[in-house]
């Protein structure tokens, strides 16, 4: 049995200590090995004796530490791309068979079959996933968690750390595979806490060349190193999933309201987005080399969950992000865990940045999750020397899903992220606006003044 103590939200450098002895305290595969010899009460079965699969094998562990279980609230509805917002729930609910039990993965009387280690049904195991691209004496395995049910049913995959300095999706990886019980579970939980293990030891977004790893999938066998990495994290773990959830924060001090990025023009991601209930939704088909994009192009239906800031554990977030997951697990009919569907998720077809003109100290004067009009005061960038103040002007009626932490900031910062406002359509209806959602590119507010999958 593992013991695991919440990181606490207000000591992050602790947390990210902590998260990362409990996770990568295996070491090398040989050491994995060698641990098998320790009594374990959920054993892996052994696959083909051959050399390599012995390799690559982790110990199996008991994945059976409870968490507080939290009831999901109702959030305001708004925004809808439908002419009601029952539209999108009932929508879900009569396409989230078609990435639920009608596309199963492996059936669950056999083993759950990853990373040359064979997980028996009614197990929970750790096994580990190692790109190779580092020094051989010096590599460290990527944990990998599988819970495996007793009775069939989808393969949902959860990805964090896809960018190293993003914590809060760590802990939501943590919270849901080890409150999960195998021998109530229908079909198989895979867990990625860490995918970019590398920036994450450095505290850092980027891999050590500083390429970012969510530019690179579904990645190249010869290609960069970055590219390399996500070929083998894709074909190993990736195409095991039937549905993916990828994990992430705002970027470079901004912070995300709980939100989801997807493809809703797909109707098995819109089932999938339209299942996690009281969470917002932007319309977005994903950037080129997104983890997002590859699964979807792939066939696996994929959502990003964008949630907080980076280099911060917040309870709040989590809370919500594990939520929205086992209603997803619960929709799927995977394994009951909510009682509560809660109110059908605003939608924003369209979001845009609004920018400062003036660099200076930024102080925000709206929150996370605000309704804002035209002409509403967004935050005011004050010059530290002259002390000129200039304020910064909601040009679109909508919600605020992103903004800036107070920060010094140049001209042309990218400070309030608005999801926009559909107008009303003749019928009195809710309309998409017309024109590019700014979607596309997921980091760079430059381009498209979007942070997509950030």
């Amino acid at each position: 049995m593992l013991a695991h103590r919440a990181p606490q939200p207000d000591r992050a450098s602790k947390a990210v200590f902590a998260v990362l002895l409990t996770l990568c305290a295996f070491g090398s595969p040989s050491d994995a090995k060698a641990q098998n010899a320790a009594p374990d009460t959920t054993p892996v079965q052994q696959p083909a004796p051959t050399q390599e699969a012995t390799a690559a094998r982790a110990r199996s562990v008991n994945l059976d530490a409870p968490v507080d279980t939290h009831t999901a609230t109702a959030a305001t509805a708004g925004g809808l791309p439908y002419s009601s917002a029952q539209d999108l729930q009932d929508s879900a609910l009569r396409d989230i068979g078609s990435v639920g039990p009608a596309a199963q993965g492996q059936a669950s009387n056999l083993p759950f079959s990853m990373l040359g280690a064979e997980v028996l049904p009614g197990t929970a195991s750790r096994l580990a996933w190692q790109p190779g691209e580092s020094f051989a004496g010096i590599a460290v395995p990527t944990p990998v968690l599988v819970v495996h049910g007793n009775s069939s049913g989808p393969v949902l995959c959860l990805t964090a750390a896809v960018h190293g300095d993003e914590l809060n999706g760590i802990e939501m990886v943590r919270r849901v595979l080890y409150d999960l019980d195998p021998a109530q579970l229908k079909g198989t939980v895979v867990g990625v806490p860490i995918v970019n293990l590398l920036g994450f030891k450095r505290s850092s977004r980027y891999l050590p060349d500083r390429r970012d790893l969510n530019r690179h999938f579904p990645g190249n066998p010869n290609g960069s190193s970055a590219s390399r990495i996500a070929y083998s994290f894709f074909n190993e773990i990736v195409k095991h999933c039937t549905v993916l959830v990828d994990l992430h924060t705002g970027s470079f001090y901004r912070t995300n309201l709980p939100q989801l990025r997807a493809d809703i023009a797909n109707p098995q991601v819109s089932a999938v987005a339209a299942s996690f209930a009281s969470t917002a939704i932007i319309q977005s088909g994903g950037a080129s080399g997104s983890l997002r994009r590859a699964a979807v192009d792939a066939g696996i239906p994929t959502v990003t969950l964008e949630a907080g800031e980076p280099m911060r554990l917040q309870a709040s977030e989590v809370e919500h992000g594990v939520r929205g997951i086992f209603a997803l697990i619960d929709q799927l009919g995977m394994y009951r865990k909510l009682r509560v569907w809660g109110n059908p998720a605003p939608v924003h077809y369209v979001s845009r940045w609004v920018r400062a003109d003036g660099g200076g100290i930024l102080f925000g004067k709206v929150n996370l999750g605000q309704r804002v009009r035209s002409g509403d005061l967004l935050g005011t960038v004050t010059d530290p020397i002259t002390n000129v103040r200039a304020d910064i002007i909601s040009p679109y009626d909508g919600r605020v899903i992103g903004m800036a932490v107070d920060q010094v900031v140049l001209p042309g910062f990218a400070a309030f992220h608005i999801g926009i406002q559909p107008k009303k359509g003749p019928e009195g209806g809710q309309t998409p606006a017309s024109g590019s959602d700014g979607m596309d590119t997921d980091d760079e507010p430059a381009a498209k003044d979007s942070l997509e999958d950030s």
